[in-house]
């Protein structure tokens, strides 16, 4: 990265889209960091909804039920900048588990669970920040001052969830992860409401053959060439 010190407008918001594995969280943390920018994951919403309804033993194939689960528990939750907590007890570590993406994808689809979460996404932006997720700059913040969609083969993005995960399961196979992010992503791409997709405006990035800092200085001199930071 160039090193620089950035100052960004007011109520600069980022808005970070991709499918598993592109590199948008480790991007956005890196870039929110550069710009002084609370860094929020909207995945980490979703996995909290399914956490929380599979907790509860409630149907995630009924919208209904987890709306149910859902009106209990959001009231309990608080999501900062280092992840979310419930009941004042950190559950982040909780919720990046392989399972736990698979109960946040089912649950994500329901068009009655995103519009519950949509509000708590807004409020949180509403001063600046770099979000990221799989529909930012399509439904959350649309009017977003910067957009970007990474991605990566699939081949790549399997192998870099695989060393992710691998740490602390070392049991999983890369064909196992390979078999999870393809069903994910067709999950995503595929639903109804809010489907995973590059936003109008949005400028891709693929990172398949690209270092993380490489593609952090990439969207630095994006967003400087559109005027919405400045070198200090």
């Amino acid at each position: 990265m160039s090193g620089l010190y950035w100052s960004p407008i007011e109520g600069l918001q980022i808005a970070m889209d991709g499918p598993s594995g592109s590199g948008k969280g480790t991007v956005a943390k890196l870039v929110g960091e550069e710009l002084g920018l609370p860094v929020l994951d909207t995945g980490l919403l979703y996995r909290f909804a399914g956490w929380q309804t599979r907790q509860a033993a409630a149907d995630l194939s009924d919208e209904a039920a987890v709306l149910e689960v859902l009106g209990g528990v959001l009231p309990k939750m608080n999501w900062r900048v280092e992840g979310i907590f419930f009941e004042s007890n950190d559950c982040t570590s909780l919720l990046r588990g392989e399972d736990v993406g698979g109960l946040a994808s089912q649950v994500a689809h329901y068009p009655k669970v995103r519009e519950l979460l949509l509000d708590v996404q807004r409020n949180i932006a509403l001063s600046g920040c770099v979000m990221d997720g799989r529909d930012i700059g399509t439904v959350v913040l649309p009017d977003a001052h910067a957009k970007f969609f990474l991605t990566a083969s699939q081949r790549e993005r399997a192998r870099r969830r695989w060393a992710q995960l691998h740490v602390k399961d070392k049991e999983l196979s890369i064909e196992q992860v390979a078999d999870e992010l393809m069903a994910r992503d067709e999950r995503d791409a595929g639903r109804e409401c809010a489907p995973l997709e590059r936003a109008e405006g949005a400028i891709q990035v693929d990172s398949t053959t690209m270092r993380v800092d490489e593609v952090v200085d990439r969207i630095l001199a994006i967003l400087e060439r559109k005027n919405l930071i400045q070198a200090v």
